[in-house]
């Protein structure tokens, strides 16, 4: 007998119909013996609808109410999952974060949980209940409800696993595991087996849309194994864990992740002083504005020029704030490009194969993509292009790697 938790996402509850689905699909897996808990978001779009009904009382809502609010929409999925597993035999409870005692920090809309106590849950399992559990949402240490921010319930599922430590962490959603790349951009994109935590984390940080970041933060942190499943078709799914098997079959490139909200911004003939670096990224940091890749060149006449990228949304402030910059330490022009996109390819094989890079940039070369900034860690290379070759760059990239080639045995 197994303890699984299984978390389902906000299109796998979305409607009636569906939460059926979701009890005949946690029934059968009772049946076969595994202990179930149950981790649920709020259906499809009901948090954004009750955003927008506090929006309409303010534009800015009180941090601990907007929690109050939008905490509502997974107790209505639990209540009915579980009434839905009652009806079909099941003997099953439902909790919110507060009544299992998830608790957080006291960040409203973006906690960090601290502690889970499993008393409550594991009383229940020996029982023989199914224990559904909202997820998104815990309390702080004065009684507040708090949610943990967007796509908060891949981190509640992942956190019960490890404080109840589960054999497996099963994160079903709308696709049936994690893709060399995005399917829609490269047919040919293979569902990967396996896949180690380390090249997941740099493929959510890519673009990877797949699991939210902190959820593989935390299931790396206590080795909890994490499955993405879909929902509504049967499969194997693919398997994140720990473990890098050293093999002659293991790839040198796992997947390619792309972004396409980047921007560029340029600073040009800035003087070739020390702290230059922090002058211009200073009030950017200040203005709670992210920075991702960043180059300097120093040119003959003792300047230097300065470029790094930023997402798209943020274009405009950053380039306001750079402009007063550029005007307060005698920088010659400040320039952008909103038009530009992030390829990266991932893989843990990389630390033991050489010349990984220059065969990335000799594909990209063969179709006339050229390169405006590259970056580099033990595990990816990522490069900054023109967006409009994005889509032409991943397909040659997925090609070159012979991630589109048959799968290999045992993948």
């Amino acid at each position: 007998m197994a303890l699984i938790v299984q978390k389902f996402g906000g299109t796998s509850v979305g409607s009636i119909e569906r939460i059926e689905q979701v009890a005949d699909k946690v029934k059968k897996h009772r049946e076969a013996g595994d202990d179930l808990v149950v981790v649920l978001s709020a259906m499809s779009g009901e948090t954004n609808r009750l955003i927008d009904l506090a929006k309409q009382i303010t534009d800015q809502p009180v941090p601990r109410e907007l929690d109050v609010i939008v905490s509502t929409g997974e107790q209505v999925t639990i209540a009915l999952l579980a009434m839905a597993l009652v009806k079909r035999g099941v003997p099953a409870v439902s909790y919110t974060g507060n009544q299992v005692r998830i608790l957080t920090d006291s960040s409203h809309n973006k906690a960090r949980i601290l502690q889970i106590d499993d008393q409550k849950i594991r009383a229940d399992l020996k029982a023989g209940r199914v224990v559904v559990v909202a997820g998104f949402q815990g309390v702080d240490e004065h009684g507040n409800i708090t949610t943990l921010g967007r796509g908060g319930s891949d981190t509640t599922g992942v956190a019960l696993a490890a404080a109840l430590k589960a054999d497996e962490c099963q994160i079903y959603t709308d696709v049936d595991g994690v893709y060399t790349t995005d399917p829609r951009v490269v047919p040919q994109a293979r569902r990967l087996e396996k896949i180690t935590f380390e090249e997941m984390l740099e493929m959510a940080s890519l673009g990877s849309k797949v699991l939210q970041i902190r959820s593989v933060e935390f299931a790396g942190k206590y080795n909890v194994p994490l499955r993405v499943l879909h929902s509504f078709k049967e499969g194997p799914g693919t398997l994140i864990t720990i473990d890098e098997e050293e093999s002659m079959e293991q790839p040198i490139i796992s997947g390619i992740a792309f972004n396409r909200d980047e921007a560029k911004l340029t600073i040009r003939g800035v003087p070739d002083t020390p702290g230059v670096a922090f002058k211009i990224l200073g009030p950017i940091s200040a203005s709670n504005i992210e920075v991702d890749m960043i180059v300097q060149n120093v040119s003959h006449d003792n300047t230097t020029d300065f470029t790094f990228t930023v997402h798209r949304n943020e274009y405009e402030k950053a380039h306001s704030v750079l402009e007063n910059t550029a005007r307060e330490i005698g920088a010659r022009e400040v320039s952008g490009d909103t038009k530009i996109a992030k390829v990266s390819i991932v893989g843990v094989g990389m630390r033991s194969h050489a010349g990984v890079a220059s065969r990335m940039f000799e594909a990209l070369a063969k179709e006339s993509i050229n390169i405006q900034m590259i970056s580099t860690s033990e595990i990816k290379v990522s490069v900054v292009i023109e967006e409009k070759y994005l889509e032409l760059a991943v397909r040659a990239l997925h090609t070159a790697f012979e991630l589109d080639a048959p799968a290999r045995q045992g993948e």
